[in-house]
């Protein structure tokens, strides 16, 4: 059992933010076998092939995230990989900016990552590292790109939900729900632990807490003198990420776009190409194109190409127009 002990100043100074490059390193945990409950089966399915068929050597990234066993409690990861974010929604570039200019003191680990991988980092920082972000930008285009307005809405979708329990009943209620593994005790947070034990102090600094998509069923924190202390936890409503049930077609949305693009815009609960969307639509695939380019133009739709295929997946602006029209019926 880990105890974070919290002072005045540690509860004013807790916040909330997003990591699109957490989501990089936790969803690469989910490939290499962390997600024996296959939660995420829809989405490594997916991505699986489309990683085998590119031409890119991902090695740099996947050696730094290691995959101990099939334990939650396993598995730790490089704090120079994933430093807590310092803005509420950095974006990914963001991110990859703060990984460029890691000190080189800061490139060690306790993990079970390559020896040599890790000495190659050390021996040349900042080629190795420009590298490794390199890579990181290619996995994302490949993996998370397509998926990421609908994670992003879920996780949006946490934070204003927990940040409505912090205003109506301070700490304890915010964290009384936060994780069967976290509970809070006379301003102490109680986080479960099956090999670290004792208080952490956070003095002054706050905690920094972060939804994940991809750490389902552990939490991750990160507690040392470095970063800022923080907290990765699974956020409300994981479980129905990837449904991929296609959403009836909105009559209301049909009058104002047209029953064509309606249609395929609530077929797009998972992003798909266009003769893919043509046999699930019964339309022409020189329809959907035609469709699908009025969709873009109009921001609802976004294109991602991933090695030959051109794969169509909705914005947060088209994630909105099918909820908004799901919550009018």
């Amino acid at each position: 059992m880990i105890e974070i002990e919290f002072d005045r100043e540690d509860v004013a100074r807790t916040r909330f933010a997003l990591s699109p490059l957490w989501e990089v390193v936790a969803s690469v945990r989910v490939l290499k076998g962390a997600d024996e409950q296959g939660l995420h089966r829809t989405w490594t399915e997916q991505v699986r092939p489309r990683l085998a068929a590119s031409a890119r050597d991902f090695g740099a990234l996947f050696d730094l995230i290691p995959v101990l066993s099939r334990s939650p409690w396993t598995g730790s990861i490089p704090s120079f990989l994933c430093p807590p974010p310092v803005t509420p929604l950095p974006s990914l570039a963001m991110e990859l900016a703060t990984l460029r200019a890691t000190p080189p003191e800061l490139l060690t680990t306790t993990s079970a990552v390559p020896e040599a991988r890790m000495a190659a980092l050390r021996a040349s920082p900042a080629a190795r590292l420009d590298e490794l972000a390199e890579v990181i930008q290619g996995y994302w285009d490949l993996a998370l790109a397509p998926y990421w307005p609908r994670v992003l809405t879920l996780l949006e979708n946490d934070i204003r939900y927990r940040a409505g329990r912090l205003v109506d009943g301070g700490a304890h209620h915010l964290f009384a729900d936060l994780d069967p593994q976290v509970a809070w005790a006379d301003g102490t947070l109680q986080l479960a632990h099956l090999t670290t034990h004792g208080p952490r102090r956070l003095d002054g600094r706050g905690l920094l807490l972060v939804p994940s998509a991809f750490v389902w069923p552990r939490i991750f924190s990160v507690l040392g003198e470095t970063w800022q202390p923080s907290l990765r936890y699974p956020p409300r409503g994981v479980g129905d990420l990837w449904q991929s049930r296609p959403k009836p077609v909105s009559e209301a949305l049909a009058g104002v776009m047209g029953r064509s693009r309606a249609l395929l815009l609530a077929e797009l609960t998972a992003p798909a190409s266009t003769t893919e969307l043509a046999r699930r639509s019964s339309l022409t695939p020189g329809g959907v194109s035609q469709h699908l380019s009025a969709l873009r133009t109009a921001g609802l739709v976004s294109a991602h190409r991933a090695g030959r295929q051109v794969l169509y997946a909705r914005t947060r602006a088209g994630e909105g127009v099918v909820e908004a029209a799901a919550a009018g019926a």
